[in-house]
């Protein structure tokens, strides 16, 4: 490979419906390769399930965050209320857990949006502002109308000629190249 040519990154191959992309998808994942990805227009049913997605780690993110929320509002309250600026009135006592629900439960709510916010970021690896798949003929057009299906050249599975052949076997309209820096 001279330094002129990119690097090849994978092969898509453009399907007309999403059950023709359903059963690709189910046989290139028979076939072996695990490193593959489709783009649909919409949410196609069980398409994750067969093409070997996991569950999110978002819901954990959100979790920990809201966690860290009622801890830092609790903490702090109490750090203010009873240690800081003590005020004893009517004898109740420092640590007056009723009075600090209501912020508790806003800091809570507050530091599980924003790190659940900051977590799909980081899971979707946003912001991506080029990626190799971009340059396919046609890509644009795969949030309005059309179904690719991605493997990518770094999973052990894959050889150039023998994926042409098979996405070739699955009547793919088209198949292209992905090539990138």
């Amino acid at each position: 490979m001279s330094a002129a040519t990119p690097r090849l990154y994978g092969l898509t191959a453009q399907f007309d419906s999403a059950g023709q992309l359903l059963a690709a998808a189910r046989t290139v994942y028979n076939e072996g390769f695990r490193r593959i990805d489709a783009f649909t227009p919409y949410p196609v049913e069980g398409l994750a399930e067969i093409i070997g997605h996991k569950k999110s780690a978002a819901p954990l993110i959100m979790l920990i965050g809201g966690i860290v929320g009622a801890v830092t509002a609790y903490g702090m309250e109490l750090y203010a209320m009873g240690y800081f600026y003590p005020l004893n009135i009517g004898g109740r006592p420092l640590n007056s857990w009723p009075l600090y629900i209501p912020i508790t439960f806003e800091l809570t709510v507050l530091f599980s949006a924003l790190s659940g916010i900051a977590g799909l970021l980081v899971l979707n690896r946003l912001p991506c502002l080029y990626h190799p798949l971009f340059s396919v003929p046609g890509f644009e057009r795969a949030s309005m109308e059309h179904f690719f299906l991605w493997i990518e050249a770094s999973d052990p599975r894959f050889e150039e000629h023998q994926v042409r052949e098979l996405l070739d076997r699955l009547a793919a309209r088209a198949i292209c190249e992905v090539r990138g820096k």
